[in-house]
């Protein structure tokens, strides 16, 4: 059974205006720190994360949470997400880096999940003041307006999401090059914005080499009931236990096939 839809979006909104928009652009230097190499968090990350697990929990008492701090203390976290019982995915900043840096390209993502399957998702845009939702069989939704992908077109009129970053080298240069065939792609550093931007129809098409379950679960399920096909790079069906194997989101299953072929087919 589904949690109160409303009340935990109302419960991420308001921990949005306690814990990080009164920290946005007035983060003392002791408050953000390096988890990893160039990884950052900050104590807006911590706090928010902090809210947000106990509010969801008391909201459903038998529930677990995997929160990326608490992943980033002890990965066997991560684990939780086979659990009987409901688990909570929650990216309590999403885009820490631009958060840090006082760019507005950061959000809440929350998704419900049980044995493995999302059910129901959640981002929130706290200087945009949107939220977008998606329950598994029942669409997804921006406020009152139903969310849809953009229709399918050919490939030289697709504009999408697509950083080499995090590619082996000869695959960071092979996407270099072809990306050069489509018509536009941008990376917004932030898996929360750029779902937004993907669901509501304003790009085509995302390509993702991390997968981890806080930047994706929710986003996904919010696609594929906007209406749009993914899977991981090699066809498999993704969900949030996946931790390696890439993703890519398309406006159909055809498309999804074309793109990946043009990004990722062997030269020669």
């Amino acid at each position: 059974m589904l949690p109160d839809i409303d009340r935990v979006s109302a419960i991420i909104r308001d921990v949005a205006e306690t814990e990080i928009l009164p920290r946005f652009r007035r983060l003392a230097t002791d408050e953000i720190r390096e988890k990893g190499p160039g990884d950052l968090v900050t104590v807006a990350d911590e706090e928010s994360e902090r809210q947000l697990t106990r509010r969801l929990m008391e909201l459903v008492p038998t529930s677990v949470v995997i929160g990326e701090e608490a992943v980033a203390a002890d990965k066997k976290v991560l684990d939780r997400v086979f659990d009987e019982a409901p688990v909570w995915i929650v990216d309590p900043v999403d885009g820490t880096s631009n958060f840090a840096a006082g760019k507005p390209a950061f959000g809440i993502i929350v998704a419900y999940v049980q044995r493995g399957e999302t059910l129901a998702g959640w981002i929130h845009d706290p200087l945009g003041k949107r939220t977008a939702v998606a329950m598994k069989g029942e669409g997804a939704w921006s406020g009152s307006g139903r969310l849809r992908t953009a229709p399918a077109v050919s490939l030289p009129d697709m504009s999408g999401v697509l950083s080499s970053r995090y590619f082996d080298s000869e695959t960071r240069n092979r996407l270099d090059e072809r990306k050069q065939q489509l018509a536009r792609t941008f990376t917004l550093r932030c898996a929360a914005h750029e779902y937004l931007t993907l669901n509501s129809g304003e790009a085509h098409f995302s390509l993702y080499r991390r997968i981890m379950p806080w930047d994706h679960a929710a986003g996904t399920l919010m696609h594929a009931e906007a209406g749009g096909y993914h899977a991981k790079l090699n066809g498999d069906a993704y969900t949030p236990a996946d931790r390696e194997g890439g993703l890519l989101l398309a406006p159909d299953r055809e498309t999804w096939a074309a793109l990946r072929e043009l990004l990722f087919a062997a030269a020669g």
